[in-house]
C-alpha cells in the first residue's frame, strides 16, 4: 500500500519559517519525481516546487528565493524549507509522488494545513 505522509504544518508568524517533511512508503521513492502542491480555500491545487529523481527543482515563482525543495532518498523524504513566510502562503500543503515510464504512476498525501497569520 502507497502511504505519503506529511507533517510539520503549523501556525506562524509571517516573516516565520516552517519545513514540511513527507515520508513515502510502498514506492521505490528514488524513482519518482517528487512534488510539493498547495491549495487555499476557493482556489485551485497548485504546484509549489518539485524535485526530479536526479535532484533537479523547479519553483513557482510566488515560492522562489523562498522556499527550499530537497529529498533524502535514504529516509523516503522530501522536504520543503519555507522562509520569509506571508499570509498568501496559508494554504492545505500536498505531496505528490509522480513517475512517468511505461506507466505513470502518480501518488497524494493527505495534507497538512500551513497557516500564516500575527
Amino acid at each position: 500500500q502507497v502511504q505519503l505522509v506529511e507533517s510539520g504544518g503549523g501556525l506562524v508568524q509571517p516573516g516565520g519559517s516552517l519545513r514540511l517533511s513527507c515520508v513515502g512508503s510502498g514506492i521505490m521513492f528514488s524513482i519518482y519525481a517528487m512534488g510539493w502542491y498547495r491549495q487555499a480555500p476557493g482556489n485551485e491545487r497548485e504546484l509549489v516546487a518539485v524535485i526530479s529523481s536526479g535532484g533537479s527543482t523547479n519553483y513557482a515563482h510566488s515560492a522562489e528565493g523562498r522556499f527550499t525543495i530537497s529529498r533524502d532518498n535514504a529516509k523516503n523524504t522530501v522536504y520543503l524549507q519555507m522562509n520569509s513566510l506571508k499570509p498568501e502562503d496559508t494554504a492545505v500543503y500536498y505531496c505528490n509522488a509522480y513517475y512517468s515510464g511505461r506507466t505513470k504512476l502518480d501518488y497524494w498525501g493527505q495534507g497538512t494545513q500551513v497557516t500564516v497569520s500575527s
